[in-house]
Formats: C-alpha cells, sequence, structure tokens
C-alpha cells in the first residue's frame, strides 16, 4: 500500500475529501477530518472563561464524584 501526502489551499480541502471518500479503495483516517471553527471558538472562550476566574476549576477526582452523583 503507498501513502501520499499533499497540500491544498484551505478553501478546496472540503471539496476533496468529499472526493476522495467517495473513492472505495481511498482510507481517510479520522485525524483528516476538520474541525469546525466555530468549535474550535467555543472551546477557546471556555478556555479564557478559566484563565478568568480560576477558582471555578476543580481537581479531577472531584469532577469525577460530580459527575456520579
Amino acid at each position: 500500500m503507498k501513502h501520499i501526502t499533499i497540500e491544498i489551499p484551505d478553501n478546496k480541502y472540503s471539496f476533496l475529501m468529499e472526493l476522495l471518500t467517495n473513492l472505495s479503495f481511498v482510507k481517510v483516517k479520522s485525524a483528516d477530518i476538520l474541525i469546525p471553527e466555530e468549535h474550535k471558538n467555543v472551546v477557546r472562550e471556555r478556555v479564557a472563561a478559566t484563565k478568568e476566574n480560576p477558582s471555578r476549576l476543580l481537581e479531577w477526582d472531584t469532577a469525577k464524584m460530580t459527575i456520579k452523583t
């Protein structure tokens, strides 16, 4: 099996991925999935909020207990 690496413009990525996933002999790895910018923004906002108010952070063991109850 051969592997290739290509560089394409961002605005052509979706088109190329749709084309490749429709070819039965092409295997697309999950790492190749594009995360939408709006999802990234949500995570960035949450990280910024915790930096502004670090008292909202919990230790992992405490958070697990909260989730279980």
